[in-house]
C-alpha cells in the first residue's frame, strides 16, 4: 500500500488587475507580473471606471492603480473599490508624487504608494506585501501625508478634510487622544511603531530589532489594537504627527 504524503496543494496566486490609461505601461507591468509563479493578472483597465466595474465583476486581490486616469480618477476609483470591496487591496502606481495627491489616495484607502521609477522587484514585492495586508509607505511619502495633515490643521482647525470628489472624510483624533493611547506601548512595541513610520517592512524590523518576522507581526497586530488604527499607514500619520507638533 503507498504510504507515501500527499503532493502539496499549489498555492492560490494573487489575482491582480492592472489600471492605468496607458497601453504600453498596462503590457509592460502585465509581463512582468505574469512571469512570476504565484501572482497572476486577471485583467487590465483602461480608465478609472473600467477599473472600478472590472474590479466589481473580477474581485481581484491587488489592484494596481494610476492615478491620472480619464473619465474618472484614480482616487475616486480607489474609494468605491475600497468601500465596495474590502478585501481588495490598491496599490498605486503613478508618476505624480504631489502632497495634494499623495494624501487624498492614502486617504481614498490605498494600502501602497509607489512611483513608475520604482525596480521591478520592489513592485512585486509590494503587491506580496499588500496582499497580506500590510502597508508600503516610503519615508518621503510619509511625509507628504503628514504635511497635509498639519497643513489643514493649521489653515481650518477642525474641518473635515476633502478629497478629490469633495466627499468629507473623518478629521485627524486631535494630539491629545493619540498621546493617550500611545502611552499604552510597551517600549518594545514603541521602537516597532517608531520603525514603521520610517516605512519598514516587517521583514526589516525583524532584521532591526532581531525578532523573528512572525513575532513582529504580532506587534503590529497589537499595536493597531491598541491605536485604533486600521492601516500601517494609520500607524505612520500617527507617530509622524506626534513628533512634528
Amino acid at each position: 500500500m503507498d504510504q507515501s504524503p500527499p503532493s502539496p496543494t499549489p498555492q492560490t496566486p494573487i489575482r491582480v488587475l492592472i489600471a492605468d490609461d496607458q497601453s504600453l505601461i498596462r503590457r509592460g507591468m502585465s509581463l512582468i507580473i505574469s512571469a512570476e509563479p504565484d501572482i497572476e493578472v486577471i485583467g487590465q483597465a483602461a480608465d478609472g471606471a473600467e477599473a472600478v466595474s472590472m474590479a466589481l465583476a473580477l474581485k481581484p486581490d491587488v489592484v494596481l492603480m494610476d492615478l491620472h486616469m480619464p473619465v474618472k480618477g484614480g482616487v475616486v476609483a480607489t474609494r468605491e473599490i475600497t468601500t465596495q470591496l474590502p478585501n481588495t487591496r490598491v496599490m498605486v502606481l503613478t508618476t505624480f508624487d504631489t502632497d495634494a495627491m499623495v494624501f487624498d489616495a492614502v486617504r481614498a484607502g490605498a494600502q501602497a504608494y509607489l512611483l513608475k521609477d520604482t525596480s521591478e522587484a520592489e513592485v512585486l514585492d509590494t503587491i506580496r506585501a499588500v496582499h497580506r495586508g500590510e502597508s508600503r509607505m516610503t519615508p518621503q511619502i510619509a511625509s507628504k501625508v503628514m504635511d497635509q495633515f498639519r497643513l489643514l490643521a493649521n489653515q481650518n482647525p477642525g474641518a473635515r478634510p476633502q478629497v478629490e470628489d469633495s466627499t468629507p472624510v473623518s478629521s485627524p483624533e486631535p494630539d491629545s487622544i493619540h498621546a493617550k493611547r500611545q502611552s499604552l506601548l510597551t517600549d518594545k512595541e514603541a521602537r516597532v511603531l517608531e520603525l514603521i513610520a520610517e516605512g519598514m517592512s516587517n521583514k526589516q524590523i525583524a532584521n532591526t530589532v532581531f525578532l523573528a518576522e512572525g513575532t513582529v507581526k504580532n506587534y503590529v497586530s497589537r499595536i493597531m489594537e491598541k491605536l485604533h488604527a486600521n492601516t500601517r499607514t494609520e500607524l505612520a500619520i500617527m507617530t509622524l504627527r506626534n513628533k512634528q507638533d
